[in-house]
Parts: C-alpha cells; structure tokens; sequence
C-alpha cells in the first residue's frame, strides 16, 4: 500500500543538513547521466490560479517522482509523489516543508563547491518561510560565526534575527538595508518575490559567494545586471530549467550583462568536472530555480525513514504501492 505523510511528519523526518548530503550525492549522479530532471511546466487559469508540475528520476535508489503545486490569491498547496524503479506509488506526501528544506540544502550544496573555504559571514534578503532554511543550509557547511537580515519591514527582520539567532546560537543582526546587511558578507542568499532586484552588483565585496533562490520566473529578478556580469562563476541547478524560468539571467542576457555559454550546472560542479570558483576574490553565483530531482531526493529520504521508524498512514489505492 502507499504511504501518506502530513507535513509535520515530513518535518520530523527530514533535516536540512542530512539533504545537503543526500542532494550531493544525487547531483554527482545526474552528472553520470544517472539522474534526469524535467522542468517545471505550469498551467494557469485567467484567475491567476497556477497549476505547476515537476518530475525527475534518480537512478541510484530506481525511484521517479512529481512534485504537483497551486498557487493562488490564497497561497500554495504542494503535494510529491514518489515511485519506485517498476513504477509502483510508494508515497504521496504533502511537501510545502520538505520544499523549503530542499530549497535551503540545493543552497547549502552550492555554498560548500563555490564559497570560499574560510567564509565566516553570512547576510540574507527575505525573511519569509524559505529565508530560515537559506541561512540554516549556510550554517550547516560553514562555520559562520555572524548573520545579516534584510526586509523591507523592520519588525519581520527583527523577529527573524531573534527567532534565528536563538535556534542557530549565532549573533544575527537586522539590518536598516541590503547595503548594509551584504557590506561584510562572505555569502549572500537572496529569496525574495520581489519583480525588481534587490541586490546590486556595486554593493558586492570581492570574493563574495551568492545564492539567489526567490526567482523562477523570467519577468522576475532579484539582481541587478551588474551583480551577474560581476560573477567569474554562475551556475544553475538545472541549464534548460534555467534558460526558461532564471529572471536573473534571463534579464541580465538581454542587457547584453551576460552569456548562457558562461553558465554550468552545479553537477558539473560537485562531479569536479568544472570549478566552483577558481581565486579567493572571485565573486561567485548559484541561480537556484528548486528542480525536481532535489524534491525527489527529499521525498525518498523521508519515506526510507518513515518506514524505518513506523510513521505515516497506509493506504489503499489499488495502485500496487510498496
């Protein structure tokens, strides 16, 4: 039968610093070719409701699964299925937490190949659900020692430096402005929705690590053309899925800031088939779209452990699962 796990189940199963391992692993392997990813297509009523669906297949473990969302005037709804090798549905499982996990450890793996080894500072942008598991992911492959937070409003930053700093142990501070949060940043994590950037390319120290995270959308955009051109690195979790959905480098490319010929995929990377960064003062960027290999490596981590430790409900859809 199929086993179905609620998001405080997935919650409790999975931790951003065990995806980190997981995705890498997973990563090398679609470097292989033993890994495949199809990007996300979306279907949109005149409402404004998105229908978004995703799928990829991990040869390593012989699973495949889809991540299926909406999103509305009223939020998003997330469901992951996953599948073992000879197409049998192990779980369905809701997945707004295990994508904010996965989303932060795709920044954690890029952060351990690009930022530099003595990286001690860390700022983020955003202070939404995903900002907790962007600064939790840096944290989890570098001794940061400081933390800046940026929003547009002072008391969310304010709560999520108190909130953060209290579950990470670590001195964050809210600051009055991106300016001032990235001015002695080692990494810098953006995960707005903001359409216009947030980050400029004239603020961003030599030798600085970025992981934009907040846009996958073309019209959309979280830095400005400078900050790409200034980046000796760019890479992407996923090139087609980039070239269709990257703001970032979509916008950047039709101002003449940038060429796809200079973007690699963080496999490329974690295989050691490309550089993650070649000098200490490079400045370094990870255009991180959330792919649906990183949901599906998340998914089969938490069902091994839900079946491992007796959680979830069985259920019985005549569909043969495991």
């Amino acid at each position: 039968m199929t086993l179905f796990l609620t998001e405080s189940e997935v919650a409790c199963l999975v931790s951003v610093a065990e995806l980190v391992d997981a995705l890498e692993q997973a990563f090398r392997d679609k470097a292989a070719g033993q890994a495949a990813n199809v990007p996300r297509g979306r279907a949109a009523l005149p409402s404004g409701t998105v229908l978004h669906v995703m799928s990829a297949a991990w040869a390593g473990p012989e699973v495949l699964g889809l991540k299926a969302y909406t999103t509305s005037r009223e939020g998003g709804r997330f469901l992951v299925l996953l599948y073992d090798g000879r197409g049998r549905l192990l779980a369905v499982m809701q997945a707004d937490t295990l994508g904010q996990r996965r989303t932060g450890a795709a920044t954690g793996l890029a952060t351990r190949y690009m930022a530099r080894p003595d990286a001690r500072t860390v700022a983020v942008i955003g202070t939404g659900w995903q900002a907790q598991t962007q600064l939790e992911a840096v944290c989890a492959v570098r001794p940061v020692e400081q933390a800046w937070v940026f929003s547009r409003t002072p008391e969310r930053r304010e709560r999520f430096a108190q909130q953060m700093g209290e579950r990470l142990r670590l001195p964050v501070v809210a600051a009055a402005s991106v300016e001032e949060a990235v001015a002695e940043a080692d990494v810098v994590c953006t995960i707005t929705t903001s359409r216009e950037p947030v980050l400029l390319g004239r603020w961003l120290r030599d030798g600085v690590h970025v992981n934009a995270a907040g846009s996958n959308w073309a019209h959309r955009r979280e830095l400005d053309a400078e900050a790409v051109a200034r980046a000796g690195r760019v890479v992407v979790d996923d090139l087609p899925q980039a070239r269709a959905e990257c703001g970032d480098l979509i916008q950047a490319a039709a101002e003449g800031a940038f060429r796809w010929e200079r973007a690699v995929e963080l496999a490329e990377v974690v295989a050691g088939s490309a550089p993650g960064r070649t000098s200490p003062s490079e400045v370094t960027l990870f255009c991180s779209q959330g792919i649906a290999l990183e949901d599906v490596v998340a998914a089969h981590l938490a069902y091994e452990r839900a079946v491992q430790r007796g959680v979830g409900r069985r259920l019985d859809l005549g569909l043969d699962g495991g």
